[in-house]
Order: C-alpha cells, then structure tokens, then sequence
C-alpha cells in the first residue's frame, strides 16, 4: 500500500466514525503522506485526496460531515503553505 492509500484509508475510517477528536489523527495522517512524497507530487497527491474527502463530505451528516469540513479545511491550508 503506498502513502497515499494509506493516507486515504486512513482519512476515509475517520470520516466514517465522525468523532472530531481524530482530527490530529487526520493532521498526522495528511502530514506523513506530505513527508513521505517527493515535492513535485504532493500538490496533486493532496488534491486528490480533497476530492475524496469532499466527496464523502457530501454523503453523510452531522459529526461526520464536520470532521470531513476539519480535514479539508487542513488540505486547504497544507496547499496554500506549499
């Protein structure tokens, strides 16, 4: 499994249990991906996984959709800090 997949699987299991307390655990997960991918492609591999993100955003509620708002809002930020 690459960075990418895990950082994914990762995210996506957070999102699933909508518990806002894992949102270091997202932070971490994002950032590991960030560390582990060479610089020319972390600025599409972080795009992607906001796509993903956003696209569960759109398909649950309540809890979850805002841990999902907290992890994009981190992506959003990583990309305007690159």
């Amino acid at each position: 499994m690459g960075h990418i997949d895990a950082c994914l699987a990762i995210l996506r299991r957070l999102i699933a249990k909508g518990d806002v307390s894992g949102i270091p655990l997202a932070e971490r997960a994002i950032n590991e991906y960030w560390d582990a991918t060479p610089a020319p492609a972390r600025k599409s591999g972080l795009q992607f996984l906001q796509q993903d993100v956003l696209k569960q955003r759109d398909a649950v509620l309540g809890s979850q959709r805002s841990l999902a708002d907290a992890v994009n809002a981190y992506i959003e930020k990583k990309l305007e800090g690159q």
